[in-house]
């Protein structure tokens, strides 16, 4: 054991102590690196007050040697520092306070692209992963414990991290491998919560490592993030595994901050002057952990993840920091691991600083540098072992390329798009280069360059990326910012003489969509409608266009934000027989609801056009057929508003016949939607009413025959429908038309039907769901209709007075609720009706129709039958109001006085 204390070399302490000793004001630290020199408080003399304190007073500064293992030997390793303080309470806190610039919300979020790559890059190889199976044992020292004791407790520790115990699983599957990081992320969380840190730094490293079998023999042991063995599935294991590297971060940051908030927290732009000596010293050991780990791989991760605690150290550190780490990913020789560290450099350090622009620039133009890698004899070779195409392999870098040229294009001038340009000119144009350049920088830099962009795709290499994915890219720039208007022809052609030539399917229509907006925004139809010519060519083979319905549905919705003139539209050779490809009930419903929405929003005039009719009538029927019985009431609502309002923007101006005939063609056609039925009937009563005022009250033979041609539509669709409410309305409303155009035995049969409807009224219905008594909507019906029966003459052949007494007895003979007095309000109701009619001129009349008034004259019996209805009434409702004597009704017999008091005055009056 005494061998173990003495060292390999003889060292000068003194001198190499005063070669390195710093300043006393440990507050600048723009040298930092974690093997230099620091200057530290003597551990030993604070251990009593050591949480939160920020004082030095009590204890003397001292500077330490480069190197932190010779102050192991008076138990001041940076193991025992943070140890010391591993009992302060944790301060949960945001990692994203206190940056110096926000980014904006045009930046993509990382959260946003995480989801999109693990659902595309997938595998059906099986997979292994090592688990840390850490020691439960407690290695913690007595009090009383001798410095070698620690000593040799943190060196076991640290050799740990290297050696730990592990439990490799092995042929698993790609679920049961996203389950198994999942639960390396939720044991560093618990790790963490019971103060077992190095545990949770141990879980950190582990989570790299991986057996590889490979042959006979196996493998050292290397970092998950350094093993391409599956290499589809190495974007979304980096997914994974950053995702702990997340959690590993906030969870050290957070620690940190918790011991600068005594005795105040810091402020959200807090400068490393804010920050005491115990924390300062707390993310100096983190780091000469960090330091520790052997390989490169996950040295860089892990520092990368702790990048913002340099916040707690000096102004400079992060900056500093950035640049090292930049530089170290060089020695990375797997050009998809480099591209995949430069992307969390970058992802951390657009969190933590995205004002420091410098090191993405560098970190893109080193990515360019090494990227003929790619195509190098090492690279080359692992894809023939995996089987892999160069197409499949370059498809791995897209996320990588387009993250690290978002943040570096990211509100930068539209210099930096030039420079970008020709870096990939002198790569040769590399084609995955090009096609990250114009989805990163903004739209209207990539479209005043359109035409240079499109050389380049042009002189790019085919072979690993094809070029109507570069096209595929310009379009979607050239569909948000417009190029110079002289080159937007040239522009189209030399897109679509690409894009024709695609063969597949799938490519093309992937394609071809996204310049169809291009296309509509500043050309007119007849370049739109060579272009849905191309699509029917290229999708109709094969019935490739059943597998293409979303990117069909994507062209006809930017073909309708563009176009709206719908005869034009409509008359487009091509655009009805692009229609006809929707063969998918679904789909097809979907697309037909997408145009009547646009036709009703920006049709302003109503129309007779024969193409637009014609055209729209189809469609509506399509809509109308989807109806079944098991559709929701919701959707038919959706269906019969949209029917609606096509119906209510036709109009053949006076051609009253025509419109006729398309509402009784409409009848026909919508006959499964009852509230397209009901929108009918109200415009053939409209027709009738408009009839009347053309006329300007000319009663014609011809306009009285076509009035009665709309009161016999009425007449014979209202039994079809289901609501009673609907008919009775609707018979009353068809009655007064008829009266208004002295259609008079018309009226009479409106107003017959609705009285002889009363008895199937429903003691109950439904309403919005709910069941609810139907008295109160009867009330008021019969209140409507008795007011109109003021001014229906009586018919010659029944009698005086038939149709009041025949409502009478309706409501006489009706089923009323318990305890109810609806009844009896219908006897006052028609109290004011029979003085009404008793007097010498009425109320109100309709012109060219002879009321009562006109045709008794004042008749001396037909007054005695008017008073002998009123006693009988009258006499109804006093024998009502005598047996209402209980405590509980009186508050409605009150109130059936009052009204009987108040029609009593009112006939006085009169």
């Amino acid at each position: 054991m005494a061998s173990v204390q003495w060292h390999s070399r003889t060292r000068k302490y003194e001198s190499e102590l005063h070669m390195c000793r710093l300043e006393v004001l440990a507050v600048e630290f723009s040298e930092y690196h974690p093997l230099k020199a620091i200057t530290v408080t003597d551990s030993k003399s604070r251990r009593g007050g050591r949480k939160g304190s920020t004082s030095s007073s009590s204890s003397s500064s001292s500077s330490v040697a480069p190197d932190p293992l010779s102050s192991m030997l008076d138990g001041t390793d940076p193991l025992s520092l943070f140890a010391a303080v591993s009992e302060t309470p944790t301060l949960p806190h945001s990692i994203s306070a206190g940056k110096e610039e926000e980014v904006g919300s045009d930046f993509e979020p990382w959260s946003s692209k995480r989801g999109e790559i693990l659902s595309r890059f997938t595998t059906t190889e099986k997979l292994s992963i090592n688990l840390f199976m850490g020691s439960d044992k407690s290695k913690a020292s007595s009090p009383s414990s001798a410095v070698s004791e620690k000593v040799r407790t943190r060196l076991e520790e640290l050799d740990d991290l290297e050696e730990g115990s592990q439990r490799e699983l092995l042929n698993l599957s790609q679920q049961d491998y996203v389950n198994r990081i999942e639960e390396l992320n939720q044991s560093l969380k618990e790790a963490w919560g019971s103060d077992q840190k190095v545990k949770a730094l141990k879980i950190v490293i582990q989570c790299r490592k991986k057996k590889i079998l490979h042959q006979n023999f196996v493998c050292q042991c290397s970092k998950l993030l350094s093993d391409t063995s599956v290499i589809q599935f190495y974007p979304s294991k980096f997914v994974l595994i950053t995702d702990i590297l997340d959690t590993f971060g906030g969870l050290v940051y957070d620690r940190i901050w918790s011991m600068c908030a005594d005795p105040h927290p810091l402020p959200e732009s807090f400068s490393a002057d804010d920050v005491n000596d115990t924390a300062k010293e707390t993310c100096l050991n983190w780091f000469f952990k960090i330091a520790s780990i052997r390989e490169l791989v996950p040295r860089l991760y892990v520092e990368a993840a702790l990048l913002k605690c340099n916040r707690f150290l000096t102004k400079s550190g992060i900056q500093e920091t950035l640049q090292r780490l930049t530089a170290m990913i060089r020695g990375i020789g797997d050009p998809l691991v480099a591209v995949y560290a430069r992307v969390y450099l970058c992802r951390v350090g657009m969190e933590v600083a995205p004002h420091l622009k410098d090191s993405l620039n560098k970190n893109f133009f080193d990515l360019l540098a090494s990227f003929r890698q790619v195509h190098g004899e090492s690279v080359q070779n692992l894809l023939v072992l995996q089987r892999v195409e160069i197409p499949i392999y370059l498809t791995l870098y897209s996320p990588a390329i387009h993250w690290i040229l978002q943040c570096v294009a990211h509100r930068a001038p539209e210099v930096l798009l030039t420079e970008m340009m020709d870096r990939c000119k002198k790569l040769g144009n590399n084609a995955l280069l090009l096609n990250s350049v114009m989805w990163a920088f903004r739209a209207e830099f990539v479209a005043t360059r359109a035409t240079d962009f499109i050389g380049m795709i042009k002189d790019c290499d085919e072979a690993g990326f094809p070029k109507h994915l570069l096209f595929a890219s310009l379009g979607r720039s050239l569909s948000v910012a417009d190029p110079p208007e002289s080159e937007r022809l040239s522009i189209l052609n030399e897109a679509w003489k690409v894009i024709t030539k695609v063969r597949s399917p799938r490519d093309y229509i992937n394609c071809a969509e996204i310049w169809v907006e291009f296309t509509c925004r500043h050309f007119t139809k007849r370049e739109v409608n060579t272009v849905l010519a191309d699509i029917i060519k290229h999708i109709t083979p094969d019935r490739a266009f059943e597998d293409a319905y979303p990117q069909l549905q994507s062209v006809i919705k930017k073909i309708l934000t563009y176009f709206h003139d719908f005869s034009g539209l409509f008359s487009m050779e091509k655009f009805l027989p692009f229609l006809d490809m929707f063969q998918k009930d679904s789909v097809r419903v979907e697309v037909c609801k997408s145009i009547m929405e646009v036709f009703i929003k920006h049709q302003q005039e109503p129309t007779r056009d024969p193409v637009i009719l014609n055209a729209l009538l189809h469609i509506c029927k399509t809509m109308h057929d989807s109806v079944n019985a098991l559709m929701l009431d919701d959707e038919k609502r959706a269906l019969s508003l949209l029917i609606n309002g096509f119906i209510r923007m036709v109009s053949f101006g006076r051609d009253f016949e025509q419109q006729l005939s398309f509402c009784v063609e409409a009848r026909a056609t919508f006959c499964n939607l009852e509230p397209v039925i009901i929108q009918l009937i109200h415009t053939v009563n409209q027709l009738a009413m408009e009839t009347r005022h053309v006329m300007k009250g000319n009663h014609s033979r011809k306009t009285a025959a076509f009035v009665r041609a709309c009161a016999a539509y009425s007449f014979i669709t209202i039994p079809s429908l289901t609501s009673i409410f609907s008919r009775l309305n609707l018979y009353l409303l068809s009655g007064q038309v008829a009266l208004a155009n002295q259609c008079l035995s018309q009226a009479d049969a409106f107003l017959k039907a609705a009285v002889s409807l009363l008895p199937e009224v429903p003691r109950t219905i439904s309403i919005e769901g709910k069941q609810r008594s139907s008295e109160p909507f009867l009330l008021d019906f019969i209140n409507n209709f008795l007011s109109t029966l003021l001014v229906v003459p009586d018919h010659p052949e029944q009698g005086v007075l038939y149709l009041v007494r025949g409502l009478l007895n309706m409501v006489q003979d009706y089923t009323w609720e318990d305890n109810s007095d609806t009844k009896i309000r219908v006897y006052i109701s028609a109290l004011p009706l029979l003085a009404a009619m008793g007097q010498e001129s009425y109320l109100y009349t309709i012109p060219k129709v002879d009321s009562n008034e006109t045709l008794y004259g004042g008749d001396p019996k037909f007054i005695a039958e008017i008073n002998k209805l009123c006693e009988t009434l009258i006499s109804q409702v006093l024998d009502h109001l005598k047996g209402l004597g209980r405590d509980e009704v009186r508050y409605c017999m009150g109130l059936l006085v009052i009204f009987l008091a108040n029609v009593k005055t009112l006939s006085h009056k009169k």
